[in-house]
C-alpha cells in the first residue's frame, strides 16, 4: 500500500506519529486478544481509510497479532461508486466484505429534509455491522473515530446533553458480545487528512450526512478549532483531561459518595 507514496522525511515523520499514536491507544485500553478476528469498517472516507492502513502497518511490524476483515456497508446512497472500494481492496490484497442495505431510503423516508439524519443513520449502519461480525466470527468492531471526534462528542454532550460523555476508545456493545475499538482516538484529524493526501486514497464524500448543512458537530469543530488556533494545543490537554477525571471534584452523587465524607479519625482527635 505504501509502494507508491513518495517517501519524504516529512510524510516518514507523520507516519511515524500516527503508528505510535494507535499503538498508544491499543496499548491504554487493553484492544489486543491475540489470535482474534477484527471487522475493520471502511466508509471510503480519509479516517477509515487511515485506519485500514495503519493497522495493516502494525500487523507487518508484527504488532498486531490479530486477523484483520475490512467490510464497506454500502447503504444505497445515489450515484454511489460501488466500484472503488472493492477495486482498491482487491489491488492491495485485503480480506474484505461488501454489505449491501438500502438504509438511505430509510432515513430519508422517516425523517424530513431538515432533521438531522446522523443519528439514526448511524443507528442503522451500526446494527448492521454488528451483524456482519457475528457473521465474519470477529469478537471487535473497528472505527476510524480520532480525537477530534471523540471532542466534538464530549462538547455536544455538555451543551446539549447535559451530561459529561464522549466516545470511548474500547466499548463493549449492549448485548455483550462484540467490543467496539477505536485505535485512533488519539490521533489528529489534520494529521489523517495529511496522511490520506500522501497516501492518495480514492476518497467517497458521503451524500447523507456530509450533504447537511448546520449540524451541531460543525458547530463543535468550528468552536475547538478556534480555541486550538488562538490556544496551539490545548486539544492535546482536553483529550488527556478525559483520561485523568477527578470524581470527588465535579458534582455526580452517583459516581462519588458526597454525603459519606467523614473527616479521618485522627483529624477529629486534633480537633478536641
Amino acid at each position: 500500500m505504501y509502494a507508491d507514496v513518495a517517501q519524504s522525511g516529512e510524510f516518514n515523520k507523520l507516519r511515524k506519529r500516527l503508528l505510535r499514536q494507535m499503538r498508544q491507544a491499543i496499548d491504554d485500553f487493553g484492544m489486543i486478544r491475540p489470535g482474534e478476528r477484527w471487522l475493520v469498517a471502511l466508509s471510503g472516507g480519509k479516517d477509515s481509510y487511515g485506519l485500514l492502513a495503519l493497522l495493516l502497518d502494525l500487523k507487518w511490524r508484527g504488532m498486531l497479532p490479530v486477523e484483520l476483515v475490512a467490510c464497506n456497508l454500502d447503504q444505497g446512497q445515489p450515484n454511489f461508486p460501488k466500484h472503488i472500494l472493492p477495486d482498491f481492496l482487491n489491488k492491495h490484497g485485503i480480506a474484505h466484505r461488501i454489505e449491501y442495505q438500502d438504509t438511505y431510503s430509510i432515513v430519508t423516508e422517516k425523517l424530513p429534509e431538515t432533521a438531522t439524519y446522523c443519528s439514526l443513520c448511524s443507528r442503522l449502519r451500526r446494527g448492521h455491522l454488528y451483524r456482519v461480525a457475528r457473521e465474519e466470527g470477529c469478537s471487535a468492531l473497528v472505527l476510524g473515530h480520532h480525537r477530534e471526534d471523540i471532542l466534538e462528542t464530549f462538547f455536544m454532550n455538555l451543551f446539549h446533553g447535559g451530561r459529561l460523555a464522549a466516545m470511548p476508545a474500547k466499548l463493549l456493545n449492549d448485548e455483550g458480545d462484540l467490543f467496539v475499538h477505536r485505535p485512533l482516538a488519539y490521533c489528529a484529524e489534520n494529521d489523517l487528512a495529511r496522511f490520506a493526501d500522501a497516501m492518495k486514497f480514492p476518497i467517497i464524500p458521503c451524500d447523507l450526512c456530509g450533504s447537511q448543512d448546520g449540524l451541531q458537530r460543525n458547530v463543535m469543530k468550528a468552536m475547538l478549532d478556534d480555541i486550538e488556533k488562538r490556544m496551539p494545543g490545548r486539544k492535546d490537554t482536553m483529550i488527556r483531561a478525559l483520561t485523568n477525571v477527578r470524581p470527588s471534584h465535579l458534582l455526580d452523587r452517583n459516581l462519588f459518595d458526597f454525603a459519606g465524607l467523614t473527616p479521618k479519625e485522627a483529624f477529629s482527635e486534633a480537633a478536641e
